[in-house]
């Protein structure tokens, strides 16, 4: 059987799932556990092909419980890890995830998103755990979530959240919906050497906790990672910046909540990232993954027939854009929503642009079906007579 292999620097034709296992290679990563789901079950089959090649560990688990446990051991044993998954694995791994968050763990999640609730329909795509992977989980948190619109985009975006992850030990969530997982086009791949990665920040060796601050750090603290010379203290139970477990201090339980919090969203300038594309006066159709390719559609169509009509495409969901999504708002005629689902982010989106210009919301005609550019295009017409 031949060895599996790289692909090399150039141009590739291929899906968006494989692209994104390459990317999570050229990021660094060394571990993924997971467990198979449609429309996810490429990525983890590439990846156990490709990890032993770079010596890497692939641990294929009896459920996404265990993957993301598997996943959050690894990375405290000091390896780029990552596990990938859809909408149902993702409600199993909701503890986890705060658990992950709580105990600031460098982590990427891949949810290749599909037609929901329930078991649903596994082979139709639907940008339906939107709001789950940042509110999934009890209590007040912060993650990190990107939404790759392109095939080119889950390799780019992957790099990226490796970057982000350890940059700011969180969890980081990659959010294409089954579509982008399965579409194949364009990717080019880039030398190792001209792409840049973020490092973590490790502790100094031969020091305790209490000589350190290693957690509930507004700038990120170092990390202690296990089996290096650095003795450390995680719980997941309220703590301090040592580290140690304290549920009585009123002061050490606001810090334990809010800091990990504080923390991404006083660097939310460094992460959040949009694609505007709008001037005064237009009507400006806000959308992110599949369906941004429909708004640039129908917006090139609409300017072609010389009405203003221009796009705010969200390449992060969290944290949210909301001073972007303001910012056009305040410039806008009216802005138009669309969403391959019933209006997850519409709430967020409304919040911000009501009070500067009229929001109507373009849901599917069907749910799973993407927006037709011309049905957008209809509906763009009639905000505007």
């Amino acid at each position: 059987m031949k060895a599996a292999v790289r692909l090399k620097p150039g141009t590739h034709f291929i899906e968006g799932n494989l692209a994104l296992a390459e990317g999570a290679i050229a990021a660094g990563c060394r571990f993924m556990a997971g467990y198979p789901i449609t429309p996810a079950s490429e990525i983890p089959n590439r990846l156990s092909q490709l990890l032993p090649t770079v010596g890497g560990v692939f641990l294929q688990t009896e459920d996404e419980i265990a993957a993301i446990c598997s996943a959050i051991g690894a990375s405290w044993a000091g390896l780029k890890a990552m596990t990938a998954t859809s909408g149902p694995g993702v409600s199993l791994m909701q503890e986890n995830i705060g658990l992950a968050a709580s105990t600031e763990t460098p982590l990427v999640i891949v949810d290749v998103m599909r037609f929901g609730p329930s078991t649903g329909v596994p082979s139709v795509g639907l940008a339906g755990d939107v709001v789950q992977v940042a509110r999934g989980s009890h209590g007040d948190y912060q993650i990190i979530a990107l939404c790759p619109e392109s095939p080119q985009e889950m390799y780019d975006h992957m790099i990226r959240a490796f970057n982000l992850a350890e940059r700011f030990r969180c969890p980081v969530f990659v959010l294409p919906d089954g579509f982008i997982g399965h579409m194949r086009e364009q990717v080019v791949i880039p030398p190792d050497q001209e792409i840049e990665l973020a490092q973590r920040k490790i502790a100094p060796a031969g020091t305790t906790p209490l000589e350190r601050q290693d957690f509930l750090d507004p700038e990120v603290a170092p990390m202690p990672v296990f089996g290096r010379g650095r003795q450390a203290h995680v719980t997941s139970s309220c703590h301090n910046g040592q580290g140690m477990r304290n549920l009585t201090d009123p002061e050490v339980m606001h810090a334990f909540a809010t800091m990990p919090i504080e923390k991404i969203l006083r660097h939310r300038d460094q992460i959040v990232e949009v694609a505007a594309d709008y001037a005064p006066g237009d009507v400006v159709i806000v959308a992110y993954g599949t369906v941004a390719r429909s708004a640039r559609a129908a917006a090139q169509a609409a300017r072609a027939q010389g009405l203003a009509v221009g796009t705010l495409c969200l390449k992060t969901l969290w944290p949210f854009a909301d001073q972007e999504v303001a910012a056009a708002a305040q410039q806008a005629r009216a802005v138009l929503v669309l969403e391959n689902n019933t209006g997850q982010m519409l709430p967020y989106i409304k919040a911000e642009a009501a009070a500067h210009c009229p929001v109507q919301f373009l849901g599917p005609r069907l749910l799973g079906q993407i927006h037709e550019p011309n049905a957008v295009l209809t509906r763009v017409k009639e905000m505007m007579s």
